[in-house]
């Protein structure tokens, strides 16, 4: 079946009690054993719950893998992922990401003692270089966040596995609508699930896809003894916004153009960072490993913070907040926001300047996007 068909029917097949058409809300903690260690699949909801179940197998399928595991949050599927690997162990990270994953690696596994460098994603060759020893994981995402910097997959994927090391990718940008890592050579690949997936701005979550067993069951050991788990009603939300994933993928990549090609374009704008633009320097790496650029942007604003303060002001489409994937157009500020726990000097060195503003392009009308985005420029 073709992906807008599995992102409806796999793993939701209707309840064979009711024949209700949608995956009930099974609201339980526990679950009745008719013998001591005799159950019907499920003993304790941070274990196992019918409807994360059904969300797990869905994106497995989405993402073209065998397993999946659901989290509390984009954060505690990372975490899962780091705490694979013990003291002594070093991590290769590509150098612009998120920066709560950033801050995970140095404000917490680094008291672990397990260290990390951080690689040029523009210079494939700069992963092999940073590698040690002690090497275990590669980790990388592609768009990467806040620059939409694209890491060549493959690229990685032969760096790695050529020293028998394991390779992550953060595919929250992308989403499996657009790219798929696992085709790609990754062993694990990581969504927020509260972005695209859910597509709502209405829960947390996380999640972990995989094909390899051995590395599934250390992780499903892991999601059970740490526990951070969603509940029942936020897997059924993320199920619902999974449905749709397709069409709004489409939209979103599409707004996303129109605006980029808008900006690039505005004597107010200094650069823009968005993979889908035939002038950018990843454009043909994009291009191979992806069907569609989705709908996350960032651009450089001419001036200084106070230019920034006055254009984000006078937006009335564009809402300031954190996050991004849902169905409205958000904007941020990464300096203060996303990467704020990213010490100055570090964030300025990344690329990640005082006048850098990212997009969450919403599938709002795009004409009344634009005209959102040149009233304030009338304010810079």
């Amino acid at each position: 079946m073709k992906f807008e068909t599995r992102a409806i029917h796999d793993g939701q097949m209707a309840d064979s009690k009711t024949g209700a058409v949608i995956i009930p809300i099974y609201q339980t903690s526990t679950y009745r054993q008719e013998a001591i260690g005799k159950h019907r699949g499920y003993e304790y909801s941070r274990t196992g719950n019918p409807t994360r179940t059904a969300l797990e197998e869905a994106l497995a399928s989405l993402e073209e893998g065998k397993y999946g595991l659901a989290f509390a949050s984009g954060v505690a599927a990372t975490n899962a992922v780091f705490s694979l690997f013990e003291t002594g162990d070093h991590i290769v990270a590509g150098d612009d990401m998120y920066g709560g994953t950033y801050r995970l690696l140095e404000r917490v596994f680094k008291k672990w003692g397990v260290s990390t460098s951080y690689a040029d994603v523009d210079d494939l060759s700069s992963f092999k270089k940073a590698i040690r020893k002690n090497t275990k994981l590669i980790w990388i995402e592609t768009p990467t966040n806040p620059l939409l910097k694209i890491i060549d997959i493959e690229g990685v994927s032969e760096i790695a596995h050529k020293h028998d090391i394991i390779l992550a990718v953060d595919n929250t940008f992308a989403s499996p609508y657009f790219q798929r890592p696992l085709l790609l050579g990754a062993d694990i690949v990581v969504h927020s699930t509260t972005k695209y997936i859910a597509g709502h701005s209405d829960i947390i979550g996380g999640a972990i896809i995989l094909k390899g067993e051995k590395l599934y069951t250390e992780l499903k050991y892991y999601q059970n003894t740490a526990g951070a788990v969603p509940g029942p009603w936020d897997s059924w939300l993320a199920l619902r916004g999974l449905k749709t994933l397709a069409v709004r993928m489409k939209a979103h990549a599409e707004n996303a153009l129109y605006l980029a090609k808008y900006l690039s374009k505005h004597n107010k704008v200094e650069n823009v960072y968005y993979p889908g633009l035939d002038s950018a320097s990843n454009y043909i790496v994009a291009k191979k490993q992806m069907s569609g650029f989705s709908g996350m942007l960032s651009f450089g604003l001419k001036g200084d913070r106070l230019a920034v303060d006055r254009f984000l002001a006078h937006l009335k489409l564009f809402t300031l907040a954190e996050s991004l994937g849902g169905v409205e157009s958000l904007i941020s500020y990464p300096a203060l926001m996303t990467h704020a726990s990213m010490p100055r000097k570090e964030r300025i060195k990344r690329g990640i300047t005082d006048n850098l503003i990212r997009v969450s392009v919403g599938i709002e009308n795009k004409s009344d996007l634009k005209n959102d985005l040149a009233n304030s420029f009338k304010y810079v």
